[in-house]
């Protein structure tokens, strides 16, 4: 195991945290809150000490880098990231527990949007900027960041393959062009000119300033952090459509945004995944739209161009992992809250910043199962799966089911842990589910319109787990409490 380079790398993640908590403290400075102020600062310092005493540790670290050491970089990265970064919250005495604190930056890094605040309008501007942007710092990934802007492994390919693939979410981990740097670097680009016109088309609607970046922030990773107590169900029916439209876009896999800029359209609308995602938004909007109509006026509704702007934010919101909310979908039909929650497990599409099972990982268990029912008929024919008139390599299909097993097992482990908080069965389950599949709002007690605030500490450690999981693909996380991944080889 190369610990130097590890230590090396965790060096740089810290130093990028440290910097980028610097524009919080600017704006408590310009609000004149000093115990903010003092708060940053204070961390600004401790990251720094601890990132300066890697380096000096680790300064003479080989290049020698495997897929164990990226999985492990990756895994500590994101702890250590979450650990730092709860610190503001808890020196500022604007999140006084400390487990709390790091139920909130874990939330926010992992973009799952599950608060344990009950007033965030009560929050100082820049704790409430500092929730938003980790969900934007998160949502791509602070390693991509990092290799989109420095090469820290030097030019080895390999080296960054290691990294990206750990980090990037979906079933597999593909080159736009040669390199993986470049990679890394075009993803960046394309991530913030997206969240940069999602903000100009907030502003267009008169959102102000502070909220729109804020809102482009946490719609751009797919995170769900609001400034409001309301969420977005205050702001105007333009503000909600533009955050649909681009909850749903930040939801498709990236690789489409760089077909498009490469003028090849066709390919795009080809593509088997990216007709599966929208397929089921259309088809989950307009039922969920159907089931409400009868009860559309107990609910506020007054027509159906509202029913169906609301069935369309939360079909979005869900199926992206987002966790916006604009009404109390814990008061809809059972059906509704049914497609929702199958909207929850399916997420958005590989290489997004959404979470969940993915669009890709779907469409490949489904073509699986039906190869597998049609060998059962002929057992002597060979099949291959096929997807967008390629064949898939026979690894990734093990690898997908060895992934649907390991979330299972977790799912169902972590269920029966939280129940031992005496919760309902429904708020234990869909709280669960949610953190998971990084959404944020469950149903009953974690409803659109409660917190994680009342759940115990037990509950808490299992949820922070299950959301760095599901954030990271379960095999980072896994990998750090195997033991052969010590062993020396």
């Amino acid at each position: 195991m190369n610990y130097r380079m590890i230590g090396r790398i965790n060096s740089f993640i810290l130093l990028i945290e440290a910097l980028f908590m610097i524009p919080a403290m600017l704006l408590a400075l310009a609000d004149r809150d000093f115990a903010v102020v003092r708060a940053f600062l204070i961390s600004i310092g401790i990251i720094a000490v601890v990132s300066g005493l890697l380096i000096f540790l680790c300064r003479h670290a080989k290049r020698g880098f495997y897929a164990r050491e990226g999985f492990v970089c990756v895994g500590f990265g994101w702890i250590l990231m979450s650990l730092f970064g709860s610190v503001p919250y808890w020196l500022s005495g604007e999140i006084p527990n400390a487990l709390n604190a790091v139920f909130e930056t874990v939330s926010g890094f992992t973009t799952t949007g599950a608060s344990i605040v009950r007033s965030v309008e009560d929050l100082a501007r820049a704790t409430n900027y500092w929730r938003c942007f980790t969900h934007w710092l998160g949502g791509m990934g602070v390693l991509v960041f990092l290799l989109a802007i420095a090469p820290i492994g030097g030019e080895s390919e390999g080296f960054t393959m290691h990294l990206l693939r750990a980090e990037s979410p979906g079933p597999s981990v593909g080159k736009l062009v040669p390199r993986m740097r470049r990679t890394a670097a075009i993803l960046y680009i394309i991530y913030v000119l997206l969240t940069l016109f999602d903000f100009l088309f907030l502003l267009c609607g008169g959102m102000p300033t502070f909220d729109a970046i804020c809102t482009a922030f946490a719609t751009a990773g797919t995170g769900g952090f609001g400034i409001k107590n309301d969420s977005l169900a205050s702001y105007s029916p333009y503000i909600q459509n533009v955050c649909t439209a681009f909850m749903l876009l930040f939801g498709v896999n990236f690789s489409c945004y760089y077909l498009i800029l490469l003028r090849q359209v066709r390919n795009v609308f080809r593509d088997e995944e990216f007709r599966l995602y929208w397929g089921i938004v259309i088809a989950s909007t307009f039922l969920i739209a159907w089931n409400l109509r009868g009860v559309a006026t107990a609910l506020g509704y007054t027509s159906f161009g509202e029913t169906l702007r609301h069935s369309a934010f939360q079909v979005s919101s869900i199926l992206t992992t987002t966790g916006f909310v604009t009404t109390d979908f814990d008061l809809w039909p059972t059906f509704s809250k049914a497609i929702l929650l199958c909207l929850m497990a399916i997420g958005a599409c590989a290489g997004s910043t959404g979470g969940g099972l993915k669009c890709a990982r779907l469409l490949l268990l489904v073509k699986a199962l039906a190869r597998n029912i049609r060998q059962l008929l002929r057992p002597n024919s060979v099949k291959v799966i096929h997807i967008n008139g390629r064949q898939t390599d026979e690894r990734t299909v093990t690898n997908t089911n060895a992934y649907l097993a390991a979330y299972v097992a977790i799912l169902v482990v972590s269920i029966l842990l939280v129940s031992i908080d005496r919760v309902s069965l429904i708020t234990g389950s869909t709280a669960v589910l949610a953190c998971m599949n990084n959404i944020g709002p469950g149903l009953e007690v974690v409803g659109p319109t409660g917190t994680y605030a009342d759940l115990s500490a037990l509950s808490k450690i299992v949820l922070i787990v299950d959301m760095l999981a599901g954030r990271l693909e379960i095999f980072p996380i896994l990998i750090l409490f195997s033991g052969r991944t010590w062993k020396r080889y």
